[in-house]
């Protein structure tokens, strides 16, 4: 499935939300929707943890 049909869908499920729901649940139906997009890409091995966790440094030790 291309991403313009993807995006097509995601599109007409958020606008039946918020046509039928209200704002409440666009915005619902919209977080779920990037949770849902987040653990496919980790079910696809496109992303990894360490993407979103990384150590921090810290900044006495950088030189400009």
């Amino acid at each position: 499935m291309s991403m313009a049909v993807v995006g097509m869908i995601a599109g007409m499920a958020l606008g039946f939300a918020g046509y039928f729901g209200g704002f409440g649940a666009f915005l619902l139906v919209a977080a779920l929707g990037a949770v849902g997009f987040v653990v496919g890409r980790f079910l696809e091995g496109d992303l990894e943890p360490g993407d979103f966790f990384r150590i921090r440094t810290d900044r006495r030790d950088r030189r400009p």
